[in-house]
């Protein structure tokens, strides 16, 4: 891993189509917003983002903590699109803040960590798990 610089930013955008809201993700009786699973996978894709370009070849970054609020409603149709910049770095661990927008307002904030792994080892501890 090259050396990540506190400040590094990432983003990541997606339209919201019926698949990611509430009502369809989890349960109907929901209403049909944005999920939350869905605005989480947007922040961690936009912290990847940040970091992308300081991975070396066979490297990878996991998630291992992320805490979000969801703060306002965004309905089917709208871009969506998150930030992540880095605020800390400790060895392969890596701090985020982060927060997400619709078209018309801030819809999420939070933090995010996110641990750079090697992709081989990863894969034999994963191979160790698999069902016999």
């Amino acid at each position: 891993m090259r050396p990540i610089p506190v400040g590094a930013k990432g983003t990541f955008t997606l339209r919201v189509m019926p698949g990611h809201l509430a009502n369809q993700f989890k349960d109907a009786i929901l209403p049909q917003v944005f999920a939350t699973p869905m605005m989480v996978t947007i922040v961690e894709n936009a912290a990847l983002n940040a970091i992308r370009d300081y991975l070396e070849p066979g490297e990878s970054a996991v998630g291992t903590i992320v805490n979000i609020k969801h703060l306002a409603a965004t309905p089917v149709g709208h871009q969506v699109t998150a930030t992540a910049e880095v605020t800390k770095v400790d060895g392969r661990r890596i701090e985020f803040t982060v927060s997400a927008r619709d078209e018309i307002e801030e819809i999420g904030t939070g933090t995010h960590e996110r641990m750079v792994v090697d992709m081989a080892r990863l894969d034999k501890k994963l191979a160790a798990k698999k069902p016999r």
